[in-house]
């Protein structure tokens, strides 16, 4: 049983339909075994995975999350989670077993469904006080005005009651913390507004403005919906990373080897690891040889070879023969939860990152109260009337009151959300365009990223017919990525494989047979009596001359060399960080044109060069798609990573790359920088309107109908520039 280090990226599918999340909270209690399923990307994978598993004897019920990317599977007892996961992986995709224990599983977007559902109240009720205020402003007087206020009343006090909670806890949660936000003032204003109307009710005033609460309310849902919409599912990398540990090892002793917990192994215990199988400890290798995967680990593009005295890490996945293990280290003292703790550090630093909006709310929510305060207490010196002066102060709250800040980020944000969207890239978080915009040092990761993390073999054609049809015999009995690669590229010159008989791999080394009596080989070179030509090669010995070199290079992926020149012509920074060796890396990056490149670097070497780098005021865009390049994705000042990486390094990321294509990403940052300055002309705008229509309202010549009309106007305004962003080409 094995796996490839890196399949193809798969072009993800806007358009595919995704199953509904799970519910908050622990793990389903029918679902057994938990798989991690990066790879799949539309409704067609879900079907097909679903079919393949479900058919499986002892298998009851298998669902895939597409949103999670994720299978969620109900079987007997004895069937084991690997032996699934290769069953995934035969019908073509990646899969690897979830600790449900340590995975908290996402909730439904149960926080967007409240906001979309208080905005409909708002807005109905807001339409229907409208319908009332018409009649009133028609001429309706006396007893029938009175009537049409007390109904009006009636349906803002329970529609404000509901629609207005997550403003009043926002701002009572400000204010208990003994500080302002942009919520207080919204509350306020919210709040003076009905006390107002319920007044002038009560004493039988010509005016109410139970319709400029509502529809106060409802614009600044609006503004909040949108900021919600550009937020994806809020989890954790972290946990992520933890729930990639392997639940279960087998452990050797004397009555053989026998299926443990995790938790219950420990240092010096002897661990089976078979072929196919993850790490489940960082250890020392004592008996078996084989070859290691440490992509996800390290981004080797190519496996390792394992033998007795090696060093092994947790996550790290056994390839071709059984290995004994002696652990070293188990549980939080693991290379991958050593990982998943730089991960939080990382997550935790970039939470400190301050947005636009905040930073305008700490001025404007002092500077409204003062003027609101003021106006009340001029007026009221003024005139000795408190009526007067409470409906100056109310019109001077409402009329400042911050919608148009308020929609000023997120109606922006949705606008260059759904641009670049169809551009292939889909924005996580809410902030992550305005940091994407100051970025001015980029640093690729290598395998899976600038290139599709797959071989390709470079000189097929320099080979005769007789030699390609026994590499393709031996190549098709082996599943190493190098034996893969070869065959399929051989298959597709229409060549038919030799009749080699006797068929064997031999872990860590290759595959050997029998034609004609005679011994072939496919493997290292040293083991076909070969010298190394440098490079990634795998040797064939027929018996007859001296054995043959097929060489590989990684497959660039799509548009990495456009972004590339596009981000370094643009006056930005390009950095090469791989785990991959010297000599690979130096390949890629001449090739690319890349002069900073490092090789051999390990995940936190990534993150320490990220962090320097952050260090020296550079503001820097992490790409990458691996559990190497976590802890950097977290510690960057932004970041992106391909829909295909697995669910750590999408989760630690602020956007996912939807395609195969590479050229978006300086496209992005273009996007990015005039979405900025779209949210600062909105600011100016809303500046301005203030500047015009805070001193009529301080007069007393705007009443708080005139107020929450000229808020309505200022907002529309906000939202059409916005949409300038979405149109522009």
């Amino acid at each position: 049983m094995t796996a490839t280090l890196h399949p193809a990226p798969a072009a993800a599918c806007p358009g595919c339909l995704a199953v509904p999340a799970e519910p908050v909270g622990a793990p389903l209690v029918d679902a057994r075994i938990a798989l991690s399923l990066p790879t799949i990307h539309c409704q067609a994978c879900i079907s097909k995975v679903e079919r393949g598993l479900a058919a499986q004897p002892g298998v009851h019920s298998a669902r895939v999350n597409l949103t999670l990317k994720r299978a969620m599977i109900e079987a007997d007892p004895e069937i084991r989670a690997e032996d699934l996961a290769e069953v995934v992986r035969g019908l073509g995709y990646e899969a690897h077993e979830l600790d449900q224990t340590a995975l908290g599983v996402t909730s439904t977007d149960s926080a967007g469904r409240a906001l979309l559902l208080r905005l409909a109240v708002s807005g109905f009720a807001a339409m229907n006080v409208m319908l009332l205020s018409v009649s009133v402003w028609s001429g309706a007087s006396d007893a029938t005005r009175d009537m049409f206020h007390w109904i009006s009343a009636a349906i803002t006090l329970p529609a404000l009651a509901y629609a207005a909670q997550p403003f009043a806890r926002n701002a009572w949660s400000a204010l208990s913390a003994g500080r302002l936000n942009m919520d207080v003032p919204i509350m306020l204003a919210i709040v003076l507004a009905v006390i107002t109307s319920l007044w002038e009710t009560a004493l039988s005033g010509a005016h109410a403005y139970f319709d400029a609460a509502l529809t106060l309310t409802f614009f600044l849902l609006a503004g909040r919906y949108l900021d919600h919409r550009t937020r994806a599912m809020a989890r954790s990398a972290a946990e992520e990373l933890t729930a990639l540990e392997v639940p279960r090892a087998l452990r050797l002793g004397a009555g053989g080897p026998q299926e443990v917990a995790l938790a219950e192994l420990a240092i010096g215990d002897l661990v089976l690891v078979r072929p196919g199988a993850r790490m489940p400890v960082d250890g020392e290798i004592v008996e078996g040889r084989s070859e290691l995967d440490r992509s996800l680990l390290t981004g080797e593009t190519l496996p390792v070879f394992a033998a007795p005295g090696q060093a092994v890490s947790a996550g790290e996945v056994n390839l071709t023969g059984p290995l004994t293990v002696r652990a070293t280290a188990v549980g939080a003292e693991t290379s991958l939860r050593r990982m998943a703790e730089l991960v939080a550090v990382a997550e935790s630093g970039r939470a400190n990152y301050t947005s636009l909006a905040d930073r305008a709310a700490k001025l404007y929510a002092p500077g409204v109260h003062i003027l609101a305060g003021l106006s009340w207490l001029g007026w009221l010196l003024a005139t000795g009337d408190m009526r007067v002066a409470l409906n100056i102060a109310a019109a001077v709250l409402i009329i400042t009151c911050p919608c148009a800040l308020g929609l000023a980020v997120p109606a922006v944000t949705t606008a260059a959300s759904g641009r670049l969207f169809r551009k292939g890239l889909l924005i996580k978080d809410a902030t992550a365009l305005e940091r994407l915009a100051q970025v001015d040092t980029v640093v690729f990761d290598k395998t899976g990223t600038l290139t599709a993390g797959t071989p390709e073999a470079t000189n097929i054609d320099e080979n005769g017919k007789d030699d390609l049809a026994i590499a393709l015999a031996l190549a098709s009995a082996s599943a190493h990525p190098l034996s893969r690669a070869l065959a399929t590229a051989i298959a597709a010159r229409g060549i038919v494989a030799a009749p080699v008989d006797d068929i064997a791999e031999v872990p860590g080394f290759g595959t050997e047979g029998r034609l004609g009596g005679q011994l072939v080989r496919l493997g290292r070179a040293a083991w076909v009596g070969a010298e190394e030509c440098g490079g990634t090669a795998a040797w064939l010995s027929t018996g007859q001359g001296a054995p043959r070199a097929f060489r590989f290079t990684d497959a660039l992926r799509p548009g990495a060399a456009e972004a590339v020149a596009a981000l370094r012509q643009a006056g930005m920074q390009v950095l090469l960080i791989s785990g991959d060796t010297r000599q690979a890396v130096d390949d890629l990056a001449d090739r690319l044109g890349i002069e900073t490149r490092i090789a051999n670097a390990r995940p936190e070497d990534k993150a320490a060069r990220v962090e320097a780098l952050r260090n020296e005021g550079r503001h820097v865009l992490m790409v990458g798609d691996g559990l190497n390049d976590t802890a950097a994705l977290a510690a960057a000042h932004v970041s992106i990573s391909p829909a295909s990486a697995l669910d750590a390094a999408r989760v630690a990321s602020d956007i996912v790359l939807l395609g195969t294509d590479l050229s978006p990403v300086a496209e992005a940052c273009e996007i990015a920088r005039r979405a900025t300055r779209r949210i600062r002309e909105n600011f100016r705008i809303a500046t301005l309107y203030n500047v015009v229509a805070v001193p009529l309202a301080i007069a007393g010549l705007a009443t708080p109908l005139v107020a929450a009309l000229a808020m309505s106007t200022s907002s529309m305004t906000v939202s059409l520039n916005a949409l300038r962003l979405a149109g522009r080409k």
